[in-house]
Order: C-alpha cells, then sequence, then structure tokens
C-alpha cells in the first residue's frame, strides 16, 4: 500500500509523471536527411530496438528520495493508461494519493529517437499534464516540509507556487525546460516566493537573459541559488558566498537521463534534515554520479550503507 501523504510524507512534488519512449535508428539521421530537400521533408526510421522507461521529474525526484529514505510524494496529473506506472510505484513504496486521473486523456509521454551519433529526435506530448491547476497543495493535507516546483503544465506551476507561498511551505523552483513558457515578470515572481532556485547552466543564462537578474539580485531574495554544470560539477551561490560542488566520477557512464532529478532529489534530502550547504551539494552531486551508472531514470539503487561508503570515499 501506498504511504498517505497526509500523514506526513514531508515533500509535495509538484510536476510531471511521464512515460519515455527510446527508440535506436541504426544508423544516422544525416544520411536519410537531404538538406536540399527541408522543405519537404518525408522521412522514416526502421528502429528495431525500442524500450519504456518511466519518468516526469516529479516521480523521478520522489524515486531518490525514496532511496535516501525520505517521505515525498508526486503532485500530478495523468491519463487513462497510468495503470502500469501506478502499480511500479505502488511496489516501490512511492505514494499514488496526490496523482490524478485525468478521463479521455494520455499520460505525458515522449518519444524519443536516437541515432549513432548520439542525435536525437524527440516528440513530448503533455497530455494530462496541461490540466496539472486542477491539483491544489491544500488536498495534501498538513505535513509538508518541503514543497517543489518541477517542470508541469503551465497554469498549474503558477498556482502552485502561489499556494506554497500563500501556506507559508518553503519551495524549490526548479522550471526546468518549462523556463521558456513564463515571461520576465512571471519568472521574476515565482523567485520571489521561492526559498531556493536550482537550474542546470543553461537554463540560467536564459533566465538572465530574461529578467536581466544577475547572481546577486536571485541570491538576495533566496536562501540559495543553485547552478549545476553537467561533468563540471555545480555552484551553491549564497548570501555572500558561493560554494563550488565537484561532480562526483561515476564508476561508468551509461546514461544522463534523469541525473538532474536525482541531484534534485539530494538536495532536498539536505533541506529537511538541515544539512549545511556543502554536505546537500555533495549528497546532491553523489546521487547525480549513482544515476548516470544505469540506464533510465528510475532504475538505479542502493542500500543507505552503499550511499554513505560511497560518500565517504568521495569527500573523506
Amino acid at each position: 500500500m501506498a504511504e498517505n501523504y497526509s500523514q506526513g510524507a514531508g515533500a509535495l512534488i509538484c510536476g510531471s509523471v511521464a512515460y519515455d519512449t527510446i527508440l535506436v535508428f541504426q544508423d544516422r539521421f544525416k544520411s536519410h536527411i537531404l538538406p536540399d530537400k527541408l522543405h519537404v521533408l518525408n522521412v522514416a526510421f526502421y528502429v528495431p530496438e525500442m524500450r519504456r522507461e518511466f519518468g516526469g521529474c516529479a516521480a523521478n525526484i520522489a524515486y531518490g528520495l525514496k532511496l535516501l529514505g525520505e517521505r515525498g510524494a508526486a503532485m500530478a496529473t495523468v491519463g487513462d493508461d497510468f495503470t502500469p506506472y501506478r502499480d511500479r510505484m505502488l511496489s516501490l513504496g512511492l505514494p499514488v494519493d496526490h496523482i490524478k486521473i485525468i478521463p479521455g486523456t494520455f499520460t505525458a509521454q515522449a518519444f524519443i529517437t536516437t541515432d549513432l551519433d548520439d542525435n536525437q529526435i524527440t516528440c513530448f506530448h503533455p497530455g494530462a499534464m496541461q490540466q496539472s491547476h486542477e491539483n491544489k497543495v491544500a488536498d495534501a493535507g498538513p505535513g509538508i516540509s518541503w514543497g517543489v516546483i518541477s517542470p508541469d503544465g503551465r497554469q498549474g506551476m503558477i498556482e502552485h507556487a502561489a499556494q506554497f507561498a500563500a501556506a507559508n511551505i518553503p519551495f524549490i523552483f526548479d522550471p526546468g525546460q518549462q523556463l521558456p513558457v513564463f515571461s520576465a515578470e512571471e519568472l521574476k515572481s515565482f523567485i520571489a516566493q521561492a526559498r531556493i532556485v536550482t537550474l542546470n547552466d543553461y537554463e540560467w543564462g536564459l533566465l538572465q537573459q530574461k529578467t536581466g537578474y544577475s547572481v546577486a539580485d536571485v541570491a538576495a531574495q533566496v536562501e540559495a541559488l543553485v547552478v549545476t554544470e553537467g561533468a563540471q560539477g555545480s555552484l551553491i551561490h549564497t548570501k555572500g558566498r558561493t560554494l563550488a560542488v565537484p561532480c562526483v566520477k561515476p564508476d561508468r557512464v551509461v546514461d544522463p537521463t534523469g541525473c538532474g532529478d536525482a541531484y534534485r532529489a539530494g538536495l532536498i534530502h539536505g533541506l529537511m534534515r538541515g544539512l549545511d550547504w556543502e554536505s546537500i551539494g555533495r549528497t546532491a552531486s553523489l546521487m547525480g554520479a549513482v544515476k548516470i551508472e544505469s540506464r533510465g531514470p528510475q532504475n538505479y539503487g542502493f542500500t543507505r550503507a552503499e550511499f554513505d561508503r560511497r560518500y565517504r570515499a568521495a569527500f573523506g
């Protein structure tokens, strides 16, 4: 049985629950696309290799938190095809109490075709995610220590941020790929309400361009601005200082999909435990490294003892 969030799951993660269908084209796109025929593009790729992964930012973060021993719940809207995902979440002990089915829709899903050069063609269908505003933070009941605004339906992100702020619940603003859909004023409003802002380096550059904000401008309004830089590690900007967190070297590099969500699970875990920023950053960095060693966003695993041993090996 899923744990009931209203009994005190700790973190409420507003965002997507999605299926990812990955197809592998055993050739190169450039060999089949004629540059002088792009205006009449009509191509078909034979893809004998296919797999389906369980993804979506909210579910990925909840999965990482579960591994770290935290209580958290995804708040999302899904379609009529949610049953296999629901069964999986329940088998993992992940709560589904605040995942709402929107009849007549599909669960959000991405169709990703990759060629031999690792180029990708992706089609994303938001489906029920567009109705995320039908969920309300208040429906989760008491006991929320942290909230998360991760990529979701546009209106849902706006409304959930306002609901967290109105309830005096600290939250992380993590717009991800949805950042471009917001205006400068809307982004400024998110920052003004948030406790933590987290972005990758590309998203941070885009936010600066749209808002005109500097590191100091954002850091003056929030507890921390966290910017991830892939293999270069991450930067945590707090009032008066910047902490550079090194990237933990993984044992092997298999698949980066979901690494950002694993990092954020580590971030939330540290915040929920009241750790110092150096410890928070290191935990998040190690989570990203552990995830990259497995294919798919929710197929990695460890015991807490194993994680602690790797932490000591990486940081002393």
